[in-house]
């Protein structure tokens, strides 16, 4: 970093990779800080400069100041960390330190030492708080060190789940022999040994994957499991809504043993309120009226996939979102990506992991998602413009990615 991009970044005040500090404060706010700011997506703690942006300089000489936050960094934080350390004289005597920490930190959560307590903290803004508990075991999640989706539910077990639906999963879709629905004790054996359900002391339970795909009534235990949809005749949200549907229920479908659709599940049952919905547009050619949907079946499915796949189930209480506007398709997933996934990556086809990995191997099975890794790129992307010469919108924003799909104009 230079004297040039220092000020740009003094200029644009605290925010939620930026903090401004003195170097005389006590070494528990340096690691408060630090935690913060690692546990989201990385920044930069500037010493010797005020809240207000006031550059003031450090007190200590650059050696003791360095010496000073490494020390923090490896007995204040845990996981220690190593961050990147530069400073720049800005004023005659005035020096500011840039403390720098990476975006994509594989020991998160970082917890800060507070007495001979170790706390994990949150960046919310332009400052750092206590995190949650939800908050934390997101991070757990994030760091891989915890799958939500193999967690076992309590107070389910295996008449939580469609026995229905799982044999046509094992039957049909797989082509495997499967016993008799009678003989409890090998479907017990075999749904452990698949991750759809966990043995805890002398009972079984189900896994939060097993009752997101194949569960009787998810959302009994499982809130968060579903979709809610509305299409609305403006580009806005408005309670004139032309439909409006809450889609609960288990992810997969029942299919028959020549692989046709006997009973929907979520995904289905979402691509359909959006087929209704979309519309169609018209134009003429060689005197002819011709007409096709507003939207490219395979590119909404796909979109529709990603975010049961992808989405963080960790946050409890907020549905998947599938809005139909006058100009527009969004679909809007709970939680930020997963380390390592960019956008720019995803448009690239290169990415190969998920958060909910037993997810997205089962709806492979079902045929829902491309070997290769290819389907935003491949569905989405080049399917969107084959039809109407638009590219879609990815965005990450907040805790949330969105998938923008637009009507041709």
């Amino acid at each position: 970093m230079n004297r040039t991009e220092l000020l740009e970044l003094i200029a644009g005040l605290e925010s939620s990779r930026v903090e401004f500090k003195r170097d005389d404060c006590h070494p528990e706010d340096i690691a408060k800080e630090m935690s913060a700011l690692l546990n989201l997506e990385g920044g930069f703690i500037l010493l010797g400069v005020e809240k207000d942006g006031l550059i003031s300089g450090l007190t200590r000489s650059r050696e003791e100041s360095e010496e000073w936050v490494m020390n923090i960094a490896r007995q204040n934080v845990e996981p220690a960390v190593v961050p990147v350390w530069t400073s720049i004289e800005m004023e005659v005597g005035k020096i500011v330190a840039i403390i720098e920490l990476a975006a994509d930190s594989p020991g998160k959560p970082h917890k800060a030492r507070r007495g001979k307590a170790w706390i994990t903290f949150t960046r919310v803004g332009s400052t750092s708080r206590e995190s949650t508990r939800e908050e934390e075991g997101r991070l757990y999640q994030a760091s891989k060190l915890v799958r939500y989706e193999i967690k076992a539910v309590p107070d389910t077990g295996l008449g939580s789940l469609d026995t229905i639906r799982i044999q046509n999963y094992f039957r049909d879709v797989l082509k495997r022999q499967t016993p008799a629905l009678s003989e409890t004790d090998s479907w017990l054996q075999l749904l452990e040994n698949s991750d759809l359900l966990f043995k805890s002391r002398d009972r079984y339970e189900a896994s939060a994957a097993g009752l997101l795909l194949f569960g009787d009534n998810p959302n009994r235990r499982l809130p968060q499991a579903g979709v809610t949809a509305a299409a609305f005749p403006e580009t806005k949200k408005d309670y004139n809504m032309i439909d409006e549907e809450r889609i609960r229920g288990p992810l997969t479908p029942i299919l028959s043993r020549r692989g046709g659709v006997q009973e929907k599940g979520v995904i289905g049952r979402t691509v359909d309120f959006v087929r209704r919905n979309m519309g169609s547009i018209a134009w003429l050619e060689s005197g002819r009226r011709r007409r096709k949907r507003a939207f490219p079946l395979d590119a909404v499915r796909e979109a529709i996939v990603n975010a049961v796949v992808h989405r963080d189930y960790a946050r409890e209480g907020t549905d998947i979102e599938v809005s139909l506007y006058g100009d527009r398709l969004e679909i809007i997933s709970p939680g930020r990506l997963p380390n390592g996934v960019t956008v720019a990556k995803m448009k690239e086809g290169v990415v190969r992991v998920a958060r909910n990995e037993l997810l997205k191997e089962i709806l492979r099975d079902y045929g829902y998602i491309e070997h290769q890794g290819m389907g935003v790129r491949n569905r989405i992307i080049e399917s969107m413009i084959r039809h109407n010469n638009t590219e879609p919108d990815l965005i990450e924003e907040n805790d949330r990615f969105v998938v923008r799909l637009w009507k041709a104009q």
